[in-house]
């Protein structure tokens, strides 16, 4: 490097030193996480990656750059999940450096379109194309056997009106490549003198656009049908059958307050109850003393040995209703050990899974004769096709059953909390999220909360009077079309810049 570019880098104020740069990106990296509950500093989502993306696009080569994504990356992950350090301790930080990478190319892409001194051009492309990174990199974490999509930028603007509008067109997709589109210009603006048009334009685009969902997106239909749903939330008890009565207890008290549904966090009942027929008919007489269905949720090895699965059971004043649900996505060590061969040793270092849970095959509706319900078992609430995938099955209410017990005094149970309020949005579908130890919430189609949020220290129930709604949201109708049309931008990209190249090289062989 020439000494003209090193004098510029360390006027800059970036950090010389490698080690010094490494922990700089980790830090700018992590900042982020301040906008998810629980500090859920939402506006901060707007400028928090500008230090990040400040710090690449300074990076003296396009393999530095990557560097420093990778390590922000890695960052973001500790900062985001560091309530899961209880349990994987410093398996955490190996399993963020191993997703960090996936930051690598998004390095690149900053430095190669804002690094140096480009013009208008290269910093309007990248108004568009770091955005459009940002999503592969998220896309590409929100595989289930990578960690699941938790903590998506945009999921940090749950409480946000405006967003919560822009989740029905495009999904949590569109608001992250909002978000990602602010950050970018404001980074253009500070960094490059020549960008403050294409940059203002982009600013300016970015709030017409909002404004434009906001007064003309549709919202969803009502026609005035209301559910009464009652979520029992027992507390942190250690014992299965003590965490079994206490719930029946509170179950009890619901009687003759007209009801129609009843439901439990996950892991309620540790007992199959194909081979505690006592358990089943408890929970057949709570629901006719009740007068509602009751919605458990059953950890326990099955009797007929095919292993331990988290199952949501309906369960009506003659036993069980309907289909029972398997939950499908289960959690990296939490629930599971991906490649055990090679990983178990996680177990010893950690709470990791010490026996794989068994896995459900397919989603289901459950129908009580007056209401369509379509079960989630906790974190695949952070997953956008589940939801979407039971709306178009029919079913009118979402219900996700939950518990972070183990992560009771962490950020955790908010952030959980949180996305349920994405899924309704998304879904056009009311959707009640109840855990065993808090927190439980309940938010109606738009995503706006219905009633009290039962916090970590409560032990109760309560009712709330859930609005049903009518129609398919357009992100329903359409999918992921944000995410494909990413996919499409970074290729057209892709190839211009093989053209470019190649066009160049074909020059310089004429020039010879």
């Amino acid at each position: 490097m020439s000494r003209v570019r090193r004098a510029g880098l360390k006027s800059s104020g970036w950090p010389a030193s490698p080690w010094a740069r490494g922990a700089a990106a980790v830090s700018a990296g992590a900042l982020p996480a301040l906008a998810f509950p629980a500090p859920s500093l939402w506006w901060l989502a707007y400028g928090a990656l500008v230090p990040w993306m400040l710090l690449v696009r300074s990076a003296p080569t396009g393999r530095r750059a990557a560097l420093d994504g990778w390590l922000g990356g890695a960052g973001f992950m500790i900062a985001v999940h560091h309530w899961l350090w209880s349990s994987l301790h410093v398996f955490i930080v190996i399993l963020a450096l191993l997703l960090g990478a996936l930051w690598a190319p998004w390095g690149w892409l900053v430095r190669r379109l804002l690094g140096g001194a480009p013009g208008a051009a290269r910093v309007g492309a990248g108004l568009v194309l770091v955005p459009c990174g940002w999503l592969m990199v998220e896309l590409a974490r929100s595989w289930q056997y990578l960690g699941g999509p938790w903590g998506l930028m945009g999921a940090s603007q749950w409480q946000v009106a405006p967003a919560l509008r822009l989740a029905s067109v495009g999904g949590v997709w569109l608001i992250s490549a909002l978000v990602l589109a602010v950050n970018t210009a404001l980074a253009a603006l500070i960094a490059v003198p020549r960008a403050r048009i294409p940059a203002c334009v982009a600013l300016a685009l970015v709030a017409v656009a909002a404004d434009a969902v906001w007064l003309w997106a549709p919202v969803p239909g009502t026609g005035g049908a209301r559910v009464r749903v009652a979520v029992v939330q027992p507390g942190v008890i250690e014992s299965a059958q003590g965490r079994f009565d206490r719930g029946e207890q509170l179950t009890r008290t619901l009687a003759g307050r007209g009801v129609d549904l009843v439901v439990w966090g996950e892991s309620s009942v540790s007992f199959d109850l194909t081979s505690r027929p006592d358990i089943a008919r408890r929970l057949a007489a709570l629901s006719r003393d009740v007068g509602a269905d009751v919605l458990v949720n059953v950890d326990a090895r099955r009797a007929d040995g095919r292993g331990i699965s988290k199952t949501s059971v309906l369960i009506g004043p003659d036993g069980q209703v309907g289909a029972s649900y398997d939950k499908m996505r289960l959690v990296p060590f939490g629930e599971y050990i991906p490649a055990r061969s090679l990983l178990g040793w996680a177990t010893s270092v950690g709470k990791a899974a010490g026996e794989d849970r068994r896995r459900g095959s397919h989603q289901v509706v459950m129908d009580t004769g007056d209401l369509r319900i379509g079960p989630l078992v906790c974190f695949e609430s952070a997953f956008p096709d589940m939801s979407r995938n039971l709306a178009d099955k029919g079913a009118q209410l979402l219900v996700a059953e939950s518990s972070t017990s183990s992560f009771q005094t962490s950020w955790a149970p908010a952030q959980h909390a949180s996305l349920a309020a994405l899924r309704a949005a998304e879904s056009w579908r009311p959707m009640v999220h109840a855990t065993l130890t808090g927190v439980s919430a309940v938010y109606d189609a738009r995503g706006r909360q219905v009633g009290p949020r039962l916090g970590t220290q409560s032990s109760t129930t309560a009712v709330y009077e859930v609005p049903l709604s009518q129609g398919r949201s357009p992100y329903d109708r359409y999918g992921d079309w944000v995410v494909k049309l990413a996919i499409a931008l970074l290729a057209l990209a892709a190839a211009y810049e093989a053209y470019t190249v190649a066009a160049v090289r074909r020059s310089a062989r004429r020039s010879r």
